[in-house]
């Protein structure tokens, strides 16, 4: 999958942006698609850089009970694999876990002071990053309390509710967690910076265990030439499902499945899965979910790409989900997949829009500014949808993507095709939560801008999603003998670049407006502008100030804008203009920023077809990472005056469940838990990897 940030745009599934969609979704109001609640509260909670948001399922009640009751086991089986996420981003992640929430159940001390409300800031930022590490710059943050007082937290709780080992006492047990917590030598970085000398060693993050970078990498390109193992007409990704590790000086993979690493939560899974079985739609939809099981129970990845070769096929069932180890974000080289899963069904009206795109998928790879060799002669099965999300799990919760495009191994992509959905209740959340946000107001150049958003910009950000999903990340081939891995910790950025900009570059052809999608053909311009605004200015607010540009989709939107400015310079395509002490951008000419597009599409295509590392690690070492710091302090300032959260995330609904004699009579959705609640329900009914 590929990220779109809290979009994860996924050319497999995910796509990673806590979102910007306010910036360009301000008044923008939504027909109601019969929902059963008129009136929505979207805000849940608000804390240090993070608001907290809750999406509708609508059209809920129009299901069928057997539908109701697959969402219900699918999403239950989503929640059994919460632990393996907490476990996959740092290895003491449940330990701390279990002190932090042993702490809120049993303190006997003062909970409305000041200091207890820090602590409750930390503990909700832990469980919204799933870790100590904050989800969006990998860096680990740390409790505004004093060490003296977390240790008094502790000490003044139930100390039969911490668990630890017979080598530690209590006070041994006590230092030893607060030193997790509070040392910032211990684990600063769940993935490394890219200068590190080694990117595993230095990363926290737990897919690898006393081995180094070369190492992992030599294991990995052995296995590659390895015949048996690996099929260079039907290779599997390599690596995807298990931890590497070094035992009495061997490496060893260690595979994630029933009877091995993660067992008892992949049990669950498997346990969820099967009750799925008896309700599943039709037997297309049961054979991939049997496979799934399969897969799980041997930790075959061959099964696994069999298991997804069924799943794209499918394009007959109204209920869908994704479920397993999947992005590769999270490990430093790009390997190793992080558990997640959305349970979703399909939303029919907006669908139309997608499948209008998907049908003349042919046409935008033939017009498409790449080279001719590297155009798809024939673009197979790329199955558009607009989905509505019914429940998140694992790395998509609460950070959830706005996209997805699956399965991620090009071969199956390019022989079977791919599923591509936008996510319409989680994009109107996020709209509906941001509307009057003041973002456009502060930083657009002009009446203008603004009112060009305010007019187009919710269907172009929608349009944008869907052609990321349905065509960029599908569109292109690799030239012969060329690998996926063969741009290594820049492979997630280019290719997030190469989906961004052929989305953006036919944003702007006179064929969107033929197909209908959209009624005037200037509307494409309310996303050109947003992206490179927010490429340039306004994504730099979630970032410290004296940091660098860490994450992917961050990276690919810096490049993107940065590369167009100073390619543009010549001729002034875009201009930054400074007013009453202010910078704002000006696009002067948008069909030359359009042409700028496809330069880059071209070239970016080619780095990735023929692998060319050098030229993907220069491309973003330049465009993407440095920030300057007049404009990065200036947009803090303003940003400030706003009181807008950077990040958004999102709870899931509670089932509620009637029965009779045993037997589900009905499933309703209760919308009224709030974030603290979720997260120790959770925490303490899906705690099941026991450390």
């Amino acid at each position: 999958m590929e990220n779109f940030e809290n979009m994860k745009l996924y050319p497999s599934l995910m796509i990673f942006l806590s979102l910007v969609v306010a910036v360009s979704c301000n008044e923008t109001k939504k027909e109601n698609p019969k929902n059963e609640i008129q009136e929505f509260d979207y805000q849940v909670d608000r804390f240090a850089d993070i608001e907290v948001l809750r999406f509708q399922v609508d059209r809920w009640n129009e299901m069928s009970l057997q539908q109701k009751t697959l969402i219900y086991y699918l999403s239950e089986a989503a929640l059994c694999g919460r632990d393996i996420v907490f476990d996959q981003n740092y290895e003491h992640n449940l330990d701390i876990k279990d002190a932090l929430e042993n702490i809120i159940d049993s303190y006997s001390g003062d909970k409305s002071n000041a200091d207890f409300e820090k602590f409750m800031v930390y503990v909700k930022r832990f469980w919204f990053s799933n870790g100590i590490h904050h989800h969006y710059s990998n860096a680990k943050f740390f409790p505004e309390i004093s060490k003296e007082y977390f240790t008094k937290l502790m000490s003044q709780s139930n100390p039969k509710g911490f668990h630890y080992d017979s080598t530690m006492n209590f006070s041994t047990y006590t230092s030893w967690i607060t030193d997790l917590i509070f040392n910032p030598s211990i684990a600063p970085w769940k993935i490394a910076p890219d200068n590190s000398p080694d990117l595993i060693l230095n990363s926290a993050s737990n897919f690898y265990k006393g081995v180094t970078q070369k190492e992992a990498e030599g294991f990995y390109a052995k296995m590659e030439k390895n015949h048996k193992i690996y099929n260079p007409e039907r290779p599997v990704s390599l690596g995807l499902n298990s931890q590497l590790v070094k035992e009495k000086g061997k490496l060893v993979e260690k595979k994630y499945q029933v009877g091995g690493m993660y067992s008892e939560a992949i049990t669950q899974i498997v346990f969820w899965l099967n009750k799925a079985l008896t309700v599943t739609e039709n037997d297309q939809q049961k054979a991939y979910i049997e496979k799934l099981i399969s897969y799980y129970q041997t930790g075959d990845l061959k099964t696994w790409d069999d298991y997804n070769i069924l799943w794209v096929k499918d394009l007959e069932s109204h209920i869908d989900f994704i479920n397993g180890f999947i992005e590769v974000y999270s490990d430093p080289i790009q390997k190793k997949g992080t558990w997640e899963s959305i349970v979703n069904f399909k939303d029919v009206d907006n669908t139309k829009r997608t499948e209008t795109i998907s049908k003349n998928a042919q046409w935008f790879e033939d017009h498409s500014p790449i080279a001719p060799q590297f155009k798809k002669k024939e673009v197979k099965g790329v199955a558009a949808k607009v989905i509505i999300v019914a429940f998140l799990g694992g790395e998509s919760y609460p950070t959830t993507p706005l996209g997805i495009n699956l399965p991620n191994a090009n071969w199956i992509r390019k022989e079977y095709g791919s599923k591509s959905v936008t996510m319409s209740n989680i994009m109107y959340a996020y709209n509906q939560a941001g509307l009057k946000s003041g973002i456009n107001d502060e930083f657009y150049y002009s009446n203008e801008e603004i009112e060009h958003a305010e007019k187009y910009g919710y269907i172009t950000y929608n349009l944008f999603v869907d052609m990321h999903e349905c065509l960029g990340h599908g569109s292109g081939q690799m030239a012969p003998g060329v690998s996926d891995a063969s741009l290594k910790q820049f492979h997630s950025v280019i290719e997030e670049c190469r989906a961004d900009l052929f989305a953006l570059y036919f944003l702007g052809d006179p064929k969107i407006v033929d197909l209908g999608i959209v009624n005037h053909p200037d509307a494409y311009k309310a996303e050109y502008y947003r992206s490179i605004v927010n490429g340039m200015m306004l994504q730099l607010n979630r970032i410290n100030l004296g940091d660098e540009i860490t994450q992917t989709h961050m990276r690919d939107r810096a490049i993107i804008a940065n590369w167009c400015y100073e390619k543009g310079k010549a001729e002034n395509v875009i201009e930054l203009i400074v007013r009453d002490g202010k910078t704002y951008i000006k696009i002067n000419d948008y069909e030359k920023l359009r042409n700028l597009y496809g330069d880059l599409l071209a070239y970016i295509q080619d780095i990735k077809s023929n692998g060319k590392y050098q030229e993907a690690k220069q491309l973003v070492e330049k465009y993407g990472i440095k920030i300057n710091p007049e404009i990065h302090k200036e947009v803090k300032d303003r940003y400030a005056l706003l009181d807008l959260a950077p990040y958004s995330g999102f709870i899931n609904p509670k089932f509620v469940i009637t029965t009779e004699n045993g037997q589900i009579k009905d499933i309703q959705l209760d919308y009224s838990q709030n974030y603290v609640d979720q997260m120790l329900e959770y925490g303490k009914k899906y705690r099941l990897l026991k450390k």
